[in-house]
């Protein structure tokens, strides 16, 4: 394993951070990990290094965390643990989503109880509030440092300008700042390179990025992809396809330098991150202990300028996703 700091921050991280959202309860969604399947994956996960993990409130209503929680008791100093806030828990309370202060008090209280711990490493905004003033919501989150909830705050998901009015609301008052960054980010959709990336580099803020392998599609041929059916049960990737532009391209081009390196499509996606320095961690999601020791193996991978040059020249402007 490859560690590194986490933003501008000393604290240190695996360079894969296991995403956890695949932990859980099939009510929630059919193809998560419940306890006793997802504890060996965490297990695998800690025996190969890494000490990065990455959660949210609303992840299987609650039962990732606690899963999380569980996995990790007796060894929480050794690890990293970031979980989220935003999205609706409960249909009875109209409160229990969003970022208003009753929100983010209550709902941090109710992670920090499943999680088992008393603070929590990365508490982070699930998405931007449009019903909340954003100073509310960076005070509130202030708040939770100073009381000892909480050590760092990090960000997701949101246009450039939020971001950037959310750190000047910092800077300005004198409050706790963001150290992360948690974009939609991969070789099929690099629209945040123009804005919101270059910020964070400048800014000093770490970058996490959630789908690294495109919901899958950067993990097998096009062809492969688009006749099994996930292109039919993810309703995301239906309003957000990855073949538009010059998806189909890229997709052949990491498949033919996986070919050549004799490593996987997904070991070779992950390489790409994992060569770009404002990446700090990309977030790896995953229901396969395979597939986990996989990613761990992209870190062996290099990647000359041109290899990264290959991947990258077909990409083509594509519409900015919502998320």
């Amino acid at each position: 394993m490859e560690y590194t700091t986490l933003g501008s921050t000393g604290t240190t991280v695996s360079r894969i951070c296991l995403g956890c959202m695949s932990f859980g309860t099939k009510e929630w969604r059919g193809w998560v990990l419940e306890e006793e399947e997802a504890m060996p994956l965490i297990e695998r996960a800690i025996d190969l290094g890494i000490n990065f993990f990455d959660t949210a409130n609303m992840y299987g209503w609650g039962e990732s965390e606690r899963i999380l929680g569980k996995a990790l008791e007796g060894r929480r100093e050794e690890s990293v643990v970031a979980s989220k806030v935003y999205f609706r828990m409960r249909d009875d309370d109209p409160n229990s989503q969003g970022l208003s202060r009753k929100s983010i008090e209550q709902e941090l209280e109710a992670s920090l109880d499943r999680l088992g711990m008393d603070t929590l490493d990365l508490y982070q905004i699930h998405r931007w509030d449009g019903d909340t003033p954003a100073e509310e919501t960076m005070r509130t989150l202030d708040d939770t440092v100073r009381r000892g909830q909480t050590r760092y705050l990090g960000a997701s998901s949101m246009w450039a300008y939020q971001f950037a009015r959310m750190l000047r609301i910092s800077d300005v008052q004198g409050l706790e700042r963001f150290v992360t960054m948690q974009p939609h980010y991969n070789l099929c959709y690099r629209e945040r390179e123009r804005d919101l990336l270059p910020m964070c580099e400048e800014e000093g803020i770490g970058v996490i990025p959630w789908s690294p392998l495109a919901r899958g599609y950067l993990t097998r041929p096009h062809e492969e992809f688009d006749s099994s059916d996930r292109p039919e049960s993810d309703t995301w990737l239906q309003e957000n396809p990855y073949h538009v532009g010059a998806g189909r391209e890229i997709n052949e081009r990491v498949q033919q330098l996986a070919e050549d390196k004799g490593v996987t499509m997904a070991q070779i996606s992950l390489a790409w991150l994992l060569h770009k320095d404002f990446i700090t961690a990309p977030i790896v999601g995953t229901t396969s202990v395979e597939h986990l020791e996989d990613a761990v193996e992209a870190l062996e991978i290099s990647m000359s300028d041109s290899d990264m040059e290959y991947l990258e020249e077909p990409y083509e402007p594509v519409e900015a996703a919502r998320w």
